[in-house]
């Protein structure tokens, strides 16, 4: 190998590394997080017990995060409205039943209509 290439078996060793990034103007931190919620306009992607490293480059910052990754789709007003309109219920438990169906409002319904 060239001169100045230093590679350790498995890959960089994380120390060099580190090293290296803060060279470049690099900086990586660990930032403490019990869970990490993206909003979508389709509902909201949930991280739970993430490991989530900001990463400041150039004064930018970006986050890179693993974990177990979950979806929640949101419940729109109109599948509420039939809900409600169907089974006569209150706005709370017809968005519960959404909730708990996964948005399927046969099942929302049947649900309520069983309570």
């Amino acid at each position: 190998m060239g001169a100045g290439f230093d590679m350790m078996p498995g890959g960089l060793d994380p120390k060099k590394m580190q090293a290296m990034m803060k060279q470049m103007g690099i900086k990586s931190e660990d930032i403490q997080s019990s869970k990490v919620t993206i909003e979508t306009s389709s509902g909201a992607i949930i991280i739970e017990n993430p490991q989530v490293v900001q990463i400041t480059m150039q004064g930018q910052k970006s986050f890179q995060i693993s974990g177990t990754v979950r979806t929640e789709e949101k419940t729109s007003s109109d599948d509420i409205k039939m809900v409600m309109e169907q089974t006569g219920c209150s706005e709370d438990a017809a968005k519960d039943a959404l909730e708990k169906s996964k948005g399927d409002i046969a099942e929302a319904i049947l649900s309520l209509g069983k309570e």
